[in-house]
């Protein structure tokens, strides 16, 4: 993509209002798109790219990493269902964008967001809400000290459903994630007596790291 054309809207909140437009159009629901118009995208990516915020296009954060475009956070989260109260998992924090929004959709819940980048992860902390924990570690391992969660969501494409995510989730419960390595599906996954899971289209996800997913590159 190039960032340096021009642009028709110049005002961020025009910006943000056609995004919100587009969401609905796309079928989002209001209650995803009322959280995400109170969490401001700009606060969460490095300042040369604030002008860019609410293009719906993923934007580079460092680390090789990128957050995620607005469509994709708006999707998942819809995907999630997440509830008032709930207790969420979050793999791969980032700029923390995304766990930003989650914590608007539970309210007086929790989340618990794995970033194993120790850079991303401090930066994360200061631009969040109290009710979001950022711990630095494996995120294929999940986060059994404070397990069974009612949601987990995984920002990050794995080979499979990481076995301890699934130990780690209330039954009844769902994942969110994306799966594969050059050609990446979406699916969520519900808990019940089996794991049922469901393919939600093609995406574009940087990869798992850690002993559930990809061998880091060397």
């Amino acid at each position: 993509m190039n960032y340096h054309g021009g642009h028709s809207i110049t005002s961020l909140e025009e910006q943000r209002e056609s995004l919100f437009r587009r969401l609905r159009r796309r079928g989002i629901s209001e209650t995803v798109i009322d959280a995400m118009r109170r969490v401001k995208r700009e606060d969460f990516i490095p300042t040369q790219w604030r002008d860019y915020a609410y293009c719906d296009e993923p934007l580079p954060i460092g680390s090789e990493q990128t957050i995620s475009a607005p469509h994709m956070v708006a999707m998942m989260c819809d995907l999630l269902d997440v509830l008032p109260g709930a207790s969420v998992l979050e793999v791969g924090t980032g700029s923390g964008y995304h766990a930003a929004v989650l914590a608007e959709l539970v309210a007086h819940g929790t989340i618990y967001s794995i970033e194993r980048h120790k850079q991303l992860a401090r930066e994360a902390r200061k631009r969040l809400p109290a009710n979001v924990a950022v711990i630095v570690g494996d995120g294929s391992l999940g986060y059994p000290e404070e397990a069974p969660y009612d949601r987990i969501l995984v920002t990050c494409a794995a080979p499979d459903i990481p076995p301890p995510l699934l130990t780690q989730l209330r039954a009844g419960g769902k994942i969110v994630i994306p799966l594969g390595k050059g050609f990446q599906k979406l699916y969520v996954a519900c808990k019940n007596d089996e794991i049922r899971r469901e393919s939600h289209g093609s995406v574009a996800f940087v990869l798992l790291v850690g002993a559930y997913g990809f061998h880091e590159r060397k």
